[in-house]
């Protein structure tokens, strides 16, 4: 057991420690600042979080977490579409939370032509958008919910 719980903890930390950087192009909106000789600083890109499963992926509840759906058609589009524009994606996912759900979303990935993406279940302050099939807007600092009647 204890065997096992090491291996866990060991594929998360290879995980974390992946670079996943994509570069994009000088004229990106999301690239804040490049150095020149080394004096400038770095800024960290802007990404947009992409759920996957009931987003990219259909969803219908009973496929578990060895497998993940069929992709959503337009949502696959607007990935592909953002990604040709520069704009960094990262796979927003509850899976992320699970080191041996990773691979299965990278298989997905390639499988579906999606570059090897970001995954993530987690939100900084880096994140500029998101995409989800669970959420409601919510208005920044006025507290009114943003929704279609």
């Amino acid at each position: 057991m204890f065997t096992q719980i090491k291996k866990y903890f060991q594929k998360a930390r290879q995980e974390i420690d992946k670079d996943y950087a994509i570069s994009a192009p000088d004229t990106d909106s999301t690239v804040q600042n490049r150095p020149g000789d080394g004096s400038e600083p770095l800024l960290p890109r802007l990404w947009t979080g992409v759920d996957l499963d009931g987003t990219l992926a259909r969803d219908n509840g009973f496929s578990g977490m060895d497998r993940i759906g069929e992709p959503v058609p337009a949502i696959l589009a607007l990935v592909r579409k953002m990604l040709n524009n520069g704009i960094r994606i990262k796979i927003f996912t509850a899976r992320a939370g699970d080191p041996e759900q990773i691979p299965i979303i990278r298989q997905w990935l390639k499988d579906n032509n999606l570059p090897d993406l970001e995954i993530t279940n987690t939100k900084d302050y880096q994140m500029q958008r998101l995409y989800d099939d669970r959420c409601i807007q919510v208005e920044r600092n006025t507290g009114r919910l943003i929704v279609d009647d």
